[in-house]
């Protein structure tokens, strides 16, 4: 029997809040069923949760985007919210969130932190700054308008859910989340949220530095994945500049003197322009695989809706 909403909550050592999350979630959506995926967890969540009327399901390899891969494989529902364990989101923007998706409005609905309090609860601050530059990049790479790229508080479909692969293995996932859905045409929908920062004795697993480095490999991975054109024609662009920034004095002094005594330059010069060439082609290639799997998954797409149309019927 498919669950009308799954409520995923994915943990690691959060036995502070994650009593007091299930509960106001139950309570927010007394229907649902409430997941907790206990992530290696050495501080009694699991059973923390379990006792508060979450099912609980394990995920033994580390990392929140491996904990993401299981929950999206192993559970079934109409609608899917996925929330941090760490008490962080309220409970009650729930609601509009999963009728958003219940009624077709949207594949995916954003928790939107930066538009409410974020910065004035958030109390480290390059986490602000980190995600004022992702949301920065990935709106001009990708020609969007989305205004908080990190969340960990949205609402999903379940055509998302079942045609979304999942690559990263930490807190880089909710970036790759936002690229795929922009990328596949997917029904994005933001809603400001009030964010409160962690309760007193609850720490953040986030490590500003490594898991910023990993985010930003993330963008430039799937920018160069999901725009080969753009990404490989820029690289060549930088490589033609160098040719002709050496080339430029060597076919000088040949118009002037009739001489080429900088035969290494100009060999030099001459290799950057066919890596440039290269690039281009590269891009042009890439291109056309990247269409043709657009195309693929659209296929794909259908035959789930279609699938699910048989199941309900």
């Amino acid at each position: 029997m498919k669950n009308k909403i799954a409520v995923l909550i994915p943990c690691y050592n959060e036995s502070k809040t994650i009593e007091k999350v299930v509960k106001d979630y139950k309570q927010a959506l007394p229907e649902a069923d409430i997941y907790v995926y206990d992530n290696n967890s050495s501080d009694g969540t699991d059973e923390i949760a379990r006792k508060a009327g979450a099912i609980v399901k394990y995920e033994y390899r580390q990392g929140k985007g491996n904990v993401i891969r299981s929950m999206f494989q192993d559970i079934e529902a109409d609608c899917y919210l996925m929330i941090d364990g760490d008490d962080t989101y309220p409970a009650e923007n729930a609601r509009e969130m999963c009728d958003l998706i219940l009624e077709g409005k949207a594949d995916m609905v954003i928790g939107d932190r930066l538009s409410s309090t974020y910065f004035t609860e958030n109390k480290r601050p390059f986490h602000s700054l980190g995600n004022l530059l992702v949301r920065g990049l990935i709106n001009k790479l990708f020609k969007s308008n989305v205004h908080d790229i990190m969340t960990g508080y949205r609402a999903f479909s379940y055509e998302f859910v079942k045609t979304f692969p999942v690559l990263s293995q930490g807190f880089e996932i909710e970036t790759e989340m936002t690229i795929h859905a922009l990328d596949k045409n997917f029904l994005l929908k933001e809603i400001p949220v009030n964010y409160r920062d962690r309760p007193a004795g609850s720490i953040s697993k986030l490590n500003t530095y490594r898991d910023g480095f990993r985010v930003l490999k993330t963008i430039a991975r799937l920018f160069k994945e999901y725009k080969p054109t753009i990404f490989f024609s820029i690289i060549g662009l930088i490589f033609l500049i160098i040719s002709v920034v050496f080339a430029v004095p060597v076919f000088a002094e040949y118009f002037e003197t009739g001489l080429v005594p900088r035969y290494p330059t100009l060999i030099f010069s001459g290799f950057m322009l066919i890596v440039s060439i290269l690039m281009f082609v590269c891009g042009v290639l890439l291109e056309v695989v990247v269409k043709k799997h657009r195309q693929l998954f659209e296929l794909i797409l259908i035959q789930i809706k279609e699938d699910k149309k048989n199941e309900e019927g």
